[in-house]
């Protein structure tokens, strides 16, 4: 079932944007232009992230969050004017999660909803916690050791290298995006580092597993959307 995403921006060039990019990662989006129909979604729908923009023509998108924590847990992202750090401060005194300033990369926003809609799934819902070791198809990773198993036989793999194959496993049968893999190991920093990096590390991984890139029976390439391996 896809994420509900509410966006309330009264700039509808940037909310049309933000939310064409959403829907692009098959998230469900409720988009509006003023607080007062952001309001009535709230109370009627069952939502999993909120976006709001600070400045709103009929309220404040702080009023909005405030009137979200009085009864909902999920993350709340506020776009705020380029300086505005008193309003970054305001926002999470008052209960948002993340903040991020115009203009900004839809890529980045689409990348810190991913993060927050993880984090809050794993932290805030009861969900089991990540197993220690994951079994695959002759593939072995020990997470708390680092040591992988292939057909028992061991893979020198790097930090990096390890960290994609456990994520991949682990949403086995999902496509994770390169923009995902990035955000999911180096964070912040994924927007310095070059757009070729996890293409490499992915030729390093099918490498040393004697994958192959035509057939492969791990890694798999899914044209346009990142990777995937099957169930």
């Amino acid at each position: 079932m896809a994420d509900k995403i509410l966006i309330v921006d009264d700039e509808k060039e940037i909310a049309d944007l933000v939310a064409l990019y959403l829907e692009n990662e098959n998230f469900t989006v409720y988009k509006y232009y003023t607080a007062k129909d952001a309001l009535k979604c709230i109370q009627e729908e069952t939502l999993d992230l909120a976006i709001l923009d600070v400045m709103l023509p009929d309220t404040s998108g702080f009023q909005i969050c405030r009137k979200i924590r009085e009864k909902y847990r999920y993350p709340v992202i506020m776009l705020t004017a380029k300086g505005e750090e008193i309003d970054k401060i305001t926002g999470l005194t008052l209960g948002a999660d993340d903040y991020i300033t115009k203009p900004f990369l839809p890529l980045e926003l689409v990348a810190r909803v991913k993060a927050q809609l993880r984090r809050y799934k794993r932290y805030n819902m009861g969900t089991e916690p990540e197993e220690d070791v994951i079994i695959h198809s002759g593939l072995v990773l020990n997470v708390k050791t680092h040591e992988c198993m292939l057909n028992e036989k061991p893979l020198s793999l790097t930090p990096t290298e390890f960290s994609i194959l456990c994520i991949l496993c682990r949403e086995k049968g999902n496509v994770v995006s390169a923009e995902d893999l990035f955000h999911q190991i180096w964070g912040d920093e994924y927007y310095s580092k070059s757009n070729n990096t996890i293409t490499v590390h992915i030729r390093h991984l099918r490498e040393k597993m004697g994958d192959s890139f035509e057939d492969p029976k791990y890694i798999k390439t899914v044209w346009g959307c990142g990777y995937k391996i099957e169930r």
